[in-house]
């Protein structure tokens, strides 16, 4: 039970939560597609058979997990998804078959969703939605730093045994989700009232009403579209990219590096590229002004786009490496200002319920479009999968422009609330 007498405040605690869950799923994620190539021997279809078992699982959990944690408590879901994260990497780890890969995808996915959302919306609530979009760009920088801390621990530990870092990840995450249930607070979230949630009628009434406010407001609709289309490219770039470098380059040999210590070159340059990249955002952007959000993240859908067409089609693997870190640094640079432009256009209440709907659309665009993409990838190349994925990406760029013109005419005014503004200006300890 969480100790009312803890001396850790919501920003630190947000910080630690993504240095140490990034450093548990980045040894797991360093060598996961090596892992399940080598040992499990997948082929590209079932390799993107496995990540659509998961977003299919996301897509099952998503709602009615954002939907308790705006009811009961958003700490409790993280709390529960990070154990659940947990347990299905320990499955994957300690049985290498392709069946007990599957079922480990829909702990993590069914984990994944009660995080995502509650996470974020606990946040915007314990620190105040003044201040989180530079708490996010924070939390993405330290989770930068703990990825590339936890690379070189991966490597090391993959040379014993390549699932050995997949089962120290999961440990770590539920040694995490031990210490939050300890040590998280959770003390401007209001939950529903006992005599409110006794029935699914709770439930269905704020799913009900999350789906009135992506409706009713037109920047949401934007960003319901970029979600979908950004989901449907990422699944096949996600699973195939290991693979194109295992199969259609030959790694040089610099220094007698083996391929083991190649991929752990190119998570770390990925990262730092990506670090550095949202330092400068940190420093110069306001990331309470929606119109200069869309701008840096327009720039970013377009360095993923081009940065995808050069990965696929280059020869050389020196220019394949280079585009494939902008093509990181345009996926995962992004993402604080993505969740900042969800707290800008949102309110408190039902926040985690939107944030999941949202995950929803994500799950539902990797579905529709992995299977497709590894089905080219296993029938034509990997290199036209990895074409497809960019063109699938495309359509993104116009609903960013349909964003930035909402925002010059401003029909979409920042809908962040008094009594948030409030709340966000009263809480001490914020920089």
């Amino acid at each position: 039970m969480y100790s009312k007498h803890s001396r850790i405040n919501a920003r630190s605690l947000y910080l630690i939560i993504a240095g140490c869950g990034t450093f548990a799923t980045s040894i797991i994620f360093a060598i996961n597609l090596i892992y399940q190539i080598e040992v499990v021997k997948l082929n590209p279809l079932q390799l993107v058979l496995v990540g659509t078992t998961l977003e299919s699982a996301c897509f099952l959990f998503q709602v009615p997990t954002g939907v308790l944690a705006d009811i009961y408590s958003r700490r409790l879901s993280v709390i529960i998804g990070y154990s659940l994260m947990g347990a299905g990497f320990l499955l994957e780890g300690l049985l290498p078959t392709f069946f007990a890969v599957l079922l480990a995808q829909v702990l993590w996915g069914c984990g994944s969703t009660f995080v995502s959302g509650a996470e974020e919306a606990w946040c915007a609530d314990e620190i105040g939605a003044t201040h989180v979009g530079a708490v996010f760009m924070r939390g993405t920088q330290i989770g930068q730093l703990a990825g590339l801390l936890a690379i070189p621990v991966s490597i090391w530990l993959g040379t014993y045994r390549l699932n050995v870092p997949v089962v120290t990840g999961a440990a770590l995450l539920l040694l995490l989700g031990l210490f939050l249930f300890f040590f998280m607070p959770e003390q401007y979230f209001q939950p529903t009232p006992r005599a409110e949630r006794s029935s699914w009628h709770m439930l269905v009434q704020i799913t009900i009403d999350g789906g009135k406010t992506i409706r009713q407001s037109r920047m949401l609709w934007m960003i319901l579209g970029i979600t979908a289309f950004a989901a449907m490219a990422s699944e096949g770039f996600d699973r195939l990219q290991t693979d194109h470098f295992i199969q259609d380059f030959t790694f040089p040999a610099v220094g007698h590096l083996q391929p083991l210590i190649w991929f752990g070159v190119i998570t770390a340059g990925a990262r730092l590229l990506t670090l550095a990249v949202t330092e400068i955002v940190r420093r110069r952007i306001n990331t309470n002004n929606q119109s200069t959000l869309i701008r840096i993240m327009f720039g970013c859908n377009l360095l993923l786009l081009l940065s995808t067409v050069v990965f696929a089609l280059t020869g050389n693997f020196y220019l394949a490496l280079v585009a494939f870190w902008l093509a990181m640094v345009g996926r995962t640079a992004d993402q604080p200002l993505y969740n900042t432009w969800i707290t800008l256009n949102t309110e408190s209440r039902g926040r985690a319920t939107i944030y999941s709907m949202l995950g929803q659309v994500d799950a539902i665009g990797q579905i529709a479009g992995g299977p497709a993409v590894g089905y080219i990838g296993t029938l034509v190349s990997l290199r036209a999968a990895l074409l497809t994925t960019s063109a699938i990406l495309s359509p993104c760029t116009l609903f960013f422009i349909g964003a930035l013109r909402l925002t010059r005419k401003g029909t979409e005014p920042r809908s962040l609330h008094e009594n948030e503004i409030e709340q966000g200006e009263s809480i001490v300890g914020v920089e």
